[in-house]
């Protein structure tokens, strides 16, 4: 009869009871070196067990990469931020960034974009739902089954003094535990460059620095690194975290996906406004 892996695992440990976390880690990986467990089993273990470690700074959006909504402005004014960025919920500011006053959601703008009257009045204040404040110091895990509970995707993280450090959403736990999850920024497994907007394109860090150039019509060395995440990460001079963003020559890159050992995905903008030096259709892959 077919074993479940978790059936499996509790095989595995009835002939050796692990003593402390690394000596469960290493029963795990001997479970999977032996074909019981598989690697993306294997890698959910690791997964949960970090987690249970990590606090909220070690993965939240820092508050300059924030992308915010103003209360008392226009919503036209902040309609092309919206569109432009693709997410699905926006933290609300009132007089400063500090001031947190709740949090939009996308989708409440469908009903006032669908009257198609530019006198109709959108009443953000109406629209608004509480934001949840939590401290950098939280657990993931703990964090995690506060978002299940509450049924909120989003927290705002603030520090010991009160003021705003960032934003935690609940896809940010769950990828230290199941990996990346595709989003709208994500690139098919064929393609290392695609572009989004007149001078913004979404590039896999892994893309050549040779097919990074073509595209671009840029000047990068390859002697020293081979992909554009290499040139990136040594233009940080640390491993970024997600939201941190570096300029080099005429790009601005900003880290879209990264965990505690490489850059994944980039978010490239051109500084300069030459519509003519920027590439028309995505490069392709390997």
């Amino acid at each position: 009869m077919h074993r479940s892996w978790l059936e499996k695992i509790g095989h595995a440990l009835y002939h050796g009871e692990p003593r402390n976390r690394e000596e469960l880690l290493e029963t795990m990986r001997d479970a999977s070196r032996r074909g019981l467990l598989d690697n993306d089993a294997l890698a959910m273990i690791e997964g949960v067990l970090q987690v249970a470690e990590m606090q909220v700074r070690d993965i939240m959006i820092p508050r300059s990469q924030m992308v915010v909504v103003e209360r008392d402005a226009d919503p036209r004014s902040y309609l092309p931020v919206i569109i432009e960025s693709a997410h699905s919920r926006f933290p609300v500011i009132g007089e400063s960034r500090d001031e947190i006053v709740g949090i939009l959601l996308a989708k409440d703008l469908l009903a006032w974009l669908a009257q198609g009257d530019d006198e109709a009045a959108f009443d953000i204040r109406e629209a608004l739902r509480p934001a949840s404040f939590i401290p950098e110091s939280k657990r993931l895990n703990v964090l995690l089954k506060e978002f299940r509970a509450s049924r909120n995707h989003m927290a705002i993280v603030v520090d010991e003094y009160g003021g705003v450090a960032g934003l935690v959403t609940i896809e940010d736990v769950l990828e230290q535990i199941v990996g990346e999850i595709e989003d709208e920024h994500d690139i098919d497994n064929d393609t290392y460059i695609i572009q989004y907007g007149p001078h913004r394109h979404t590039v896999k860090a892994l893309t050549p620095i040779d097919e990074f150039n073509d595209y671009f019509g840029s000047t990068f060395g390859s002697d020293e690194f081979d992909t554009i995440g290499g040139l990136v990460m040594r233009g940080f001079g640390h491993m970024p975290k997600r939201g941190e963003t570096v300029v080099l020559d005429k790009f601005q890159f900003k880290v879209l996906r990264a965990d505690n050992r490489r850059i994944h995905l980039l978010q490239v903008s051109r500084l300069d406004t030459d519509p003519a030096q920027v590439g028309e259709s995505p490069a392709g892959g390997h």
